[in-house]
């Protein structure tokens, strides 16, 4: 999969990509170099459940908030 970047160094994400990792308009993405790559990564400022904000806690590697992880440790 290519995509030709623009005079302004824009390209777009396909579709199939954004659905596959969630990256919704608006959604940030940081951008760094591991040796000769350029990686993107969709930084999570909500809970990967329900989206909330309030309280969030590192849960394996993702943010979660307390309501959830209360539920996920019910189970």
């Amino acid at each position: 999969m290519t995509r030709k970047v623009d005079e302004l160094g824009r390209m777009v994400l396909p579709s199939e990509l954004r659905k596959r990792f969630r990256i919704h308009e608006g959604d940030h993405l940081a951008i760094h170099v591991e040796e000769e790559r350029i990686v993107l990564t969709k930084v999570e400022t909500g809970c990967v459940f329900c989206d909330s904000t309030d309280s969030l806690v590192d849960y394996r590697g993702k943010l979660i908030c307390q309501d959830c992880k209360s539920a996920i440790e019910d189970i």
